[in-house]
């Protein structure tokens, strides 16, 4: 078992960090006795770990002879494996007797870590102070320049590689469904259902430039093809038809969408009111935010969804800064749906520091609104679904790769090539680390005059070839939910037997199950760069046994 020391303030984040990194442990007693000791405090205690792994940059800590220096705010490691971890708070570097398992500061050259002590008992100081590190990644997020960085899988790889490298037995529940190596969860913000709502408005013109005058310059520029531009110009032509009622409605793709994902599944969010553009995080109320339908429009389509096993959510307006409208915006998607467990991602995804806590407070099953607008990436630095630290039990599926910030002039601005090349690490790092890709590909993202349709069928086959496990947004919460419900009950190591006695939360039908992951097991498991692991697949509350 694990014992940690920590501040009162950093329990919160310390019980979240072991809800990510699911494994045997316990805040620290000084009763008892552990084989491995986190410090996330100032002061080692008197204990009898044959492993301490101290966490911080304080630098009036006792190294004894080991020199240190602090590097300013923020930081970035360079691992052994060429793997790069920004670290936003101080950070203390170090002199020699480091060893090559330390990773190093990027600027100074100089390791963040060292391991000091001999034979059966060592203590690694690490020169960062983890709780903070983990508190801002899941209140404050990353900046755009460490968007592609899982930062909080790879503290938690770090101190299991430290824990692994000790020789210790480590146990842990990853974050993969049994089966499976990680869930891709598939969704659609619902912004323009349809183009006929559009008259003589910025959307219409919008949408005749894009697909006339923009099309074309796209084409010269050799960024699409001369079939992209001839149906973006069929599409423009066809417009007084689509309002007369003598042409199909390019923008209405839902019934595509349904086609494209067939044998997986996916989350529609839909907009609760039309004409309402809300309050910006400014204070101010942004015409073009409001759309011309809402989800009182849209009942056939609804019904076609909720029958083909989708998925309907809310796209907020107003939920993510008041709880009273978040209720009422809940309650309109529930009267459509029948459904009394309603998740919400937010339009333009507008997000605050209370929004926790009012989407909370509105009844929210869950959020799904925590992403960039302008990049792909880990704007929480988790592929985990996780809780946030001033609510009880609101649980966030972060948001990792959207349409438009792969396409938009503004935003990354790539090629179909190009964005398949950025996609890739994400998918890989979903392989690694487990958890989940969250993807976001909007209503009208596959019709004209974006028509990036190809792309998503592109990602759609990685996903599949991956063998990931598909689950719309309520299912990826929902086994998240029974994850977290799960516990390590207790690790008896006896000779070459390993006991390990898992308590398993509460089944939801249909979900897979659970694995228990066995490192520096006694037999024979699957080799990685440092240890061997084992893996059993868990269905409910048992004892696991692996014996040499």
């Amino acid at each position: 078992m694990i014992g940690v020391v920590a501040k009162d303030t950093d329990h919160p984040v310390v019980t979240e960090f072991f809800q990510l990194f699911k494994t045997h442990w316990e805040f620290w007693l000084p009763e008892r006795t552990y084989e491995v000791l986190l410090c996330c405090e100032t002061v080692i205690p008197d204990n009898q770990a044959s492993l301490v792994v101290a966490y911080t940059s304080e630098p009036a800590v006792d190294f004894g002879s080991v020199v240190s220096s602090s590097s300013d705010p923020p930081t970035l490691l360079v691992f052994p494996t060429g793997e790069r971890l920004p670290v936003y708070g101080n950070c203390l570097t170090f002199g020699e007797g480091s060893g090559s398992f330390a990773p190093f500061d990027e600027r100074t050259k100089r390791p963040v870590a060292i391991e000091l002590g001999s034979g059966s008992r060592k203590t690694i100081r690490v020169g960062y102070d983890l709780c903070g590190e983990i508190r801002s990644l899941l209140t404050e997020g990353q900046p755009l320049a460490n968007a592609t960085s899982p930062s909080v899988e790879l503290h938690i790889s770090f101190l299991r590689s430290l824990i692994v490298r000790h020789g210790s037995i480590l146990v842990e529940i990853p974050p993969a469904p049994g089966g499976y190596p990680f869930i891709a969860c598939l969704t659609h913000d619902v912004d323009h259902i349809r183009i006929r709502p559009h008259k003589l408005d910025h959307t219409m013109f919008g949408f005749l430039y894009r697909a006339t005058l923009g099309s074309f310059l796209s084409f010269v520029r050799g960024r699409q093809s001369v079939k992209v531009l001839a149906t973006n110009v069929r599409a423009a032509c066809s417009l007084p038809f689509v309002y007369l009622g003598l042409a199909k409605d390019f923008w209405d793709q839902a019934a595509n969408y349904l086609a494209l994902e067939k044998g997986v599944t996916s989350t529609f969010f839909v907009i609760p009111t039309k004409g309402e553009p809300g309050v910006s995080p400014n204070g101010e109320k942004k015409k073009l935010r409001a759309t011309r339908y809402d989800v009182g429009d849209i009942g056939s389509d609804i019904r076609m969804l909720l029958a083909a096993g989708r998925e309907v959510g809310l796209h907020g307006i107003d939920a993510w800064r008041d709880s009273k409208i978040g209720r009422d915006e809940r309650e309109r998607i529930e009267e459509a749906t029948g459904s009394k467990e309603i998740g919400v991602r937010m339009h333009w995804l507008f997000f605050g520091k209370e929004s926790p806590k009012m989407i909370e407070q509105a009844g929210f099953a869950y959020d799904s609104t925590v992403g960039y607008n302008e990049r792909v990436g880990y704007r929480a630095g988790t592929s985990q679904v996780f809780g946030f630290l001033e609510v009880d039990h609101l649980l966030e599926l972060p948001m990792h790769i959207m349409d438009t910030a792969l396409f938009y002039p503004s935003y990354m601005d790539l090629t179909e090539r190009e964005a398949r090349l950025a996609i890739l690490p994400l998918v890989e790092n979903a392989e690694r680390f487990g958890g989940v890709v969250t993807v976001n590909w909007h209503d009208r993202s596959i019709g004209p005059e974006r028509l990036w349709r190809s792309s998503y069928k592109d990602l759609l086959a990685t996903l599949r070839a991956k063998g990931a496990w598909f689950g719309t947004a309520a299912e990826t919460v929902s086994w998240f939910r029974k994850r977290r419900s799960s516990h390590i009950e207790s690790v008896i190591c006896e000779g070459g037997t390993v006991r390990v006695k898992v308590s398993v939360g509460a089944d939801s039908k249909g979900l897979p199950g659970l694995r228990v992951r066995i490192h520096n097991a006694p037999v024979q498991g699957v080799r990685t760069g440092v240890a061997v692991f084992t893996d059993f697949p868990v269905e409910h509350s048992e004892e696991v046994l692996l014996a040499a």
